[in-house]
């Protein structure tokens, strides 16, 4: 580009870049080469614009030997069809505003600015989301103490059915988790929350068994399709910037469970005074917000990262840019739509099954935890709002401890070291929780077991959906492989709320003997999974050092790095 060549001032001499046809030795040194020059202060947008008869000059290093004319022609040509760039009637190229921006380079400052205001905008507002959903479906709990079960006549069987039909829909309607690459992210996020809300809210209204059971499946359809968050948040970070974005979205549980029991006794009270009945009110007042927050999800979710409306024109450009070496053009702008090919890839791939069955078994030791937590606080013979006052720090620990684990599992590029060592920390709290009952050493020692079970498998869920996006190499195989994450280890809380009969009250002593083999056979799956994924990434780096050598071969793309699997 020799009329924006003023533009950049150059950061690096080239004996210090990297060769093309070199092999980086991670996504963090190839994702350097974008701020190997530095635009100036005074750059502007409209530098960008090259007519018909400019011809875009990359800087991009070509590899030298006798078939280097033949590979640059390649990548030309493949370059030119990802961009959308089009050749005049004499064979030259013509150079397009899209060439132009795919080696535009951006500041560090400038990428930091762009991911603070995604972390602002955007995961903020879906852990918020999240929120709401989690309110909303675990609210039947306090309503049922309300009234609920005798105005509908729910004994304990019907009240399970309400328990178990939002269970299966949810987890029948998992496969949802492919739309977001089908439908445009603000039109489905709007088009979901409104659905859960507006049902949520109609619970209010339930004057049966049959309308509540009714009411429970739309529930549980319209939340499932909220669970590919995470899948949507790989749109707009790297895969080592995921598993801290993932940390907030999925703290956000444990931090309304820390509140939702003293909110839903509040709104208890308050109900005792009006003319309606406490549940119909509770079931109102926590729905109906999500029905308002789905109108400013219109406004708020952006599509891609070059439509998000917080962001300048200059910072869309970074937002795309910084994405290019991690992802085809065409994906990151909306354009690379759902390869059949790539999902059945992924339905035979075994790291999809490791990664689901850790879920799995990571679900049921999750949701044993609101089973026997209110039995130990009630066996304390504390109040109410004492009870609801020591349900919260267990879950306020966990929101904590996610983050940060998430924050040095992004720092440290690692995933399996984290799983492993939270799962085991959760099989200690339950087996620590068992050996308390079956010794007789109290309940205050039993509540104890409470923060490492809690702590470990809520870290465990993090960085398992975190690492099931990072190590599917297209958006079409993330989705289906979210998609199977889901759907298998959502059945784990069919088999986790089943492990407490009442005939093993209060001690439970079977259910958490289980629930702490469940944990420790999760650490052995992540540590079977890194063995394997790393015996994968030596047999691709063997691969691509025997192309390299190939001197006399055509090879496509020879620049291009490998995919490397995050251990």
């Amino acid at each position: 580009m020799a009329s924006n060549a003023s533009h950049f001032v150059p950061l690096k001499t080239s004996d210090e870049m990297p060769r093309d046809d070199e092999p980086s030795p991670n996504s963090s040194s190839t994702s350097n080469a974008h701020t190997r020059l530095t635009p100036n202060s005074d750059f502007d947008d409209s530098d960008l614009e090259i007519g018909d008869g400019e011809l875009g000059e990359s800087f991009k290093l070509r590899p030298r030997g006798k078939d280097a004319e033949k590979r640059r022609e390649l990548e030309e040509s493949e370059d030119d069809e990802a961009d959308g760039v089009g050749y005049r009637d004499n064979g030259h190229r013509r150079g397009s505003a899209s060439t132009t921006q795919s080696y535009q380079l951006y500041t560090p400052d400038e990428e930091r600015a762009v991911v603070r205001k995604f972390d602002r905008n955007l995961v903020a507002f879906v852990a918020l989301l999240y929120m709401l959903s989690f309110l909303d479906r675990s609210n039947i709990g306090n309503a049922r103490i309300a009234g609920l079960d005798l105005d509908l006549d729910l004994d304990s069987t019907r009240y399970e059915w309400v328990l178990t039909v939002f269970y299966v829909a949810y987890i029948c309607f998992e496969w949802m988790s492919v739309l977001w690459k089908l439908i445009p992210a603000h039109i489905y996020v709007t088009a979901i929350v409104l659905s859960w809300g507006i049902t949520a809210s109609l619970q209010s209204v339930a004057t049966s068994f049959a309308g509540l059971l009714v009411l429970r499946t739309l529930l549980g359809i319209g939340e499932a399709g909220f669970t590919g968050i995470p899948f949507y948040l790989s749109f707009f970070f790297k895969r080592e910037e995921l598993a801290l974005r993932t940390g907030f979205f999925i703290s956000a549980a444990p931090l309304a469970t820390s509140f939702a029991s003293t909110l839903a006794w509040v709104i208890i009270k308050i109900g005792t005074y009006c003319p309606i009945a406490p549940w119909r009110l509770l079931f109102l007042i926590e729905g109906f917000p999500s029905v308002l927050v789905a109108v400013i999800a219109w406004h708020k979710i952006a599509d891609s990262p070059g439509t998000a409306s917080y962001l300048t024109r200059r910072e869309k450009k970074v937002a795309r840019l910084r994405l290019r070496k991690e992802k085809d053009p065409r994906e990151h702008t909306g354009k690379g739509g759902l390869k059949l090919r790539e999902m059945l890839e992924t339905i035979t791939d075994p790291k999809s099954y490791l990664t689901a069955f850790m879920f799995f078994f990571t679900n049921m030791a999750f949701s044993s935890m609101p089973v026997f937590l209110p039995t130990i606080i009630h066996e304390m013979g504390h109040t109410v709002l004492v009870s609801q006052a020591l349900s919260a720090p267990p879950y306020l620990a966990s929101f904590f401890v996610v983050i940060l684990t998430a924050w040095l599992s992004d720092r440290m590029q690692n995933r399996s070291i984290f799983v492993c060592f939270h799962a085991l920390l959760s099989a200690f709290g339950y087996s620590f929780i068992a050996l308390a009952g079956a010794r007789g050493w109290g309940t205050w020692w039993r509540y104890a077991g409470l923060y490492p079970a809690a702590i470990g498998f809520f870290s465990v869920i993090t960085i398992i959906i975190t690492w099931t996006i990072n190590n599917q190499e297209s958006e079409s195989k993330q989705g289906t492989g979210f998609a199977m994450l889901q759907l298998i280890g959502q059945c784990g809380p069919l088999v986790g709320t089943r492990l407490y009969p009442e005939r093993d009250a209060p001690l439970y002593l079977s259910g958490m003997s289980i629930c702490a083999a469940a944990m420790v056979l999760v650490a052995f799956l992540s540590l079977f999974l890194r063995f394997y994924l790393s015996r994968k990434n030596r047999g691709t780096t063997v691969a691509y050092g025997k192309i390299g050598e190939e001197s006399d071969t055509f090879v496509s793309k020879p620049s291009r790095v490998p995919f490397k699997f995050m251990l």
